[in-house]
Order: C-alpha cells, then sequence, then structure tokens
C-alpha cells in the first residue's frame, strides 16, 4: 500500500522560509515523479513543482518559480520543498503526489504565512 507523508508546516513571518518534506511508503520511490500540490483557502488545488524519477530535471509552477526548490532523495525514499522568500498568498496546505496506476496523495501540511 503506497503512503505519502507530508511534514515541515507552519506559521512563519513574511519573507521567511520552510522546508517540507514528502516520505513514500509502500513503493519503488526512486522509479517516479513527485509532485507538490498545495491548496489556499477558498482556492483550487493547484501543482507548484515536480521532480523526475532521477531529479535531474525539476518544474515550477510560476507563482513560486525563483523562491521554492524541490529536491529528493531517493536512499531514504523522500522529497522536499525548501520555500523561501515566502509571501501572505502561498497560505495552504501543501501535498505531494505520486501516479502508480492510480494517484496516491499524502494527508497534507499546514503553511501559514502571516505577520
Amino acid at each position: 500500500q503506497v503512503q505519502l507523508v507530508e511534514s515541515g508546516g507552519g506559521l512563519v513571518q513574511p519573507g521567511g522560509a520552510l522546508r517540507l518534506s514528502c516520505t513514500a511508503s509502500g513503493v519503488t520511490f526512486r522509479n517516479y515523479v513527485i509532485w507538490w500540490y498545495r491548496q489556499g483557502p477558498g482556492k483550487e488545488r493547484e501543482w507548484v513543482a515536480w521532480i523526475t524519477s532521477d531529479g535531474t530535471s525539476t518544474y515550477y509552477a510560476a507563482a513560486v518559480k525563483g523562491r521554492f526548490t524541490i529536491s529528493r532523495d531517493n536512499a531514504k525514499n523522500t522529497v522536499y520543498l525548501q520555500m523561501n522568500s515566502l509571501k501572505p498568498g502561498d497560505t495552504a496546505v501543501y501535498y505531494c503526489n505520486v501516479h502508480v496506476r492510480v494517484t496516491y496523495w499524502g494527508q497534507g501540511t499546514q503553511v501559514t504565512v502571516s505577520s
């Protein structure tokens, strides 16, 4: 059974930074693309970033490009999202997902950017 667990969220002031983690089990992690999504209050879920299975290529939504960095450690079955220069508009629940015949989602981790 595939399971994803996100962690690292919290309350941070504008301009601050957080690093999120997504740890997977029940899947040969190194074989799969991993996505980060987020859902802000009253908004639809949107993709934030994704990383190829070997970590050599990364892609970002325009809203976060230049501020967020996605990376992975396949030995630890973990993908990270380093978030810098955070803005109030980044406030959301952040989710990771993996598609293994079907799409699996973690439970999410709350990020709140507020002074």
